[in-house]
C-alpha cells in the first residue's frame, strides 16, 4: 500500500513508529521512510541493534516454547509489534496445537497487518487493540475474557515493550496490575532494553526515540529486575538475550552486545 493511502487512512507517516524500526532492524518491508532514516541513525553508531532484535525475536522463541512445555497453553502478547517469523501461535503450536493467543498493539498498521494475517484462525488466535499503560482496558476486554480463560494458567508476553513506558506511567503498576489478575502457575516473559551497555549507543538511541511515538527509556538490571516483582524468576534469571536458555551454549562472545536483558517468572 503507497504512503499516501495510509495517510488517508489517518497513519501518521512521517513520525517514526517504534513497531515499524524494529520491523525494520528484522529486514522488513512494513515500514516509511521516516522510520528507515531513524532507524539508519541509530545503526551508525550502534550496527549491533540490528542484531539485538534477532536475538530479541530467538528469545520470544524460546521462551515460548519453554512455557508450551511447560503445560502453558494461553499467551497474551501485549506489544506485539508486526507480524514476522516465528510468531507467538506459530511456535506455540508447534509443541501445543490447541494453545490460544491473543495479540494487543496499539498501532494501527500493526492491527491491520496482523488481522489480514489471521483472519482465517480466529478460533485460536485473536488481534485487539489496547494500550499497556491501561492495563485494566486489556484485561476487562470483552474480546480477551471471551478469548483467554483467567481461571487457568496464562503467560503474559511483555517483549521489548516495557522500555516505552516512561516512569510517568508507573511501570511496576502495569506489571502488578496484570500479575494480580493471574492465577497461580502463571508466567511472565519480559525483555528490555538497558542503560548497561554501549553508553554512545544509549544516549543516540534515546535522543532519536524522543522524536517517535513513545519514548525510549532503558533502565539498569536491578530496575528490570524489579518488574518481577511477586513472580519468581525461572532458571537463569535475568541475564543478556543470548544467555536465556541458549540452544547453542557459548556462542556468543559478549551477551552485552545484544543490548537487551531478558527473564522470564512464574507466578507461585
Amino acid at each position: 500500500m503507497a504512503d499516501e493511502e495510509w495517510t488517508r487512512r489517518g497513519i501518521d507517516v512521517n513520525t517514526p513508529s517504534v513497531a515499524r524500526l524494529y520491523d525494520y532492524y528484522l529486514g522488513g518491508k512494513d515500514n516509511f521512510a521516516a522510520d528507515r532514516t531513524a532507524a539508519e541513525e541509530i545503526l551508525a553508531v550502534a550496527p549491533e541493534v540490528r542484531a539485538a532484535a534477532r536475538e530479541n525475536r530467538a528469545f520470544l522463541g524460546r521462551a515460548v516454547r519453554f512455557l508450551a512445555g511447560q503445560g502453558i497453553r494461553q499467551f497474551l502478547d501485549i506489544g506485539t509489534g508486526l507480524p514476522t517469523q516465528g510468531n507467538v501461535h506459530e511456535v506455540a503450536r508447534e509443541t501445543a496445537s490447541d494453545s490460544r493467543v491473543a495479540y494487543i498493539d496499539n498501532d494501527p498498521i500493526v492491527l491491520t497487518h496482523a488481522r489480514a494475517l489471521l483472519q482465517e484462525d480466529r478460533h485460536q488466535v485473536i488481534v485487539t487493540p489496547g494500550d499497556l499503560r491501561t492495563p485494566e482496558g486489556i484485561l476487562k476486554s470483552p474480546e480477551i475474557q471471551d478469548h483467554l480463560d483467567f481461571s487457568r494458567p496464562m503467560a503474559v508476553l511483555l517483549v521489548a515493550v516495557m522500555h516505552f513506558i516512561t516512569e510517568a506511567d508507573d511501570p511496576r503498576r502495569i506489571v502488578a496490575t496484570l500479575r494480580d489478575a493471574l492465577p497461580s502457575g502463571s508466567h511472565l516473559v519480559l525483555s528490555h532494553g538497558t542503560s548497561d551497555s554501549r553508553v554512545e549507543a544509549v544516549d543516540k538511541g534515546t535522543s532519536v526515540y524522543k522524536r517517535a511515538n513513545s519514548p525510549l527509556v532503558l533502565r539498569n538490571r536491578q530496575e528490570i529486575t524489579e518488574l518481577f516483582d511477586g513472580f519468581d524468576l525461572v532458571e537463569p534469571g535475568v541475564v543478556w538475550l543470548p544467555e536465556w536458555r541458549p540452544e547453542e551454549p557459548g556462542l556468543h562472545e559478549d551477551p552485552s552486545r545484544s543490548l537487551i536483558l531478558c527473564g522470564v517468572g512464574r507466578k507461585p
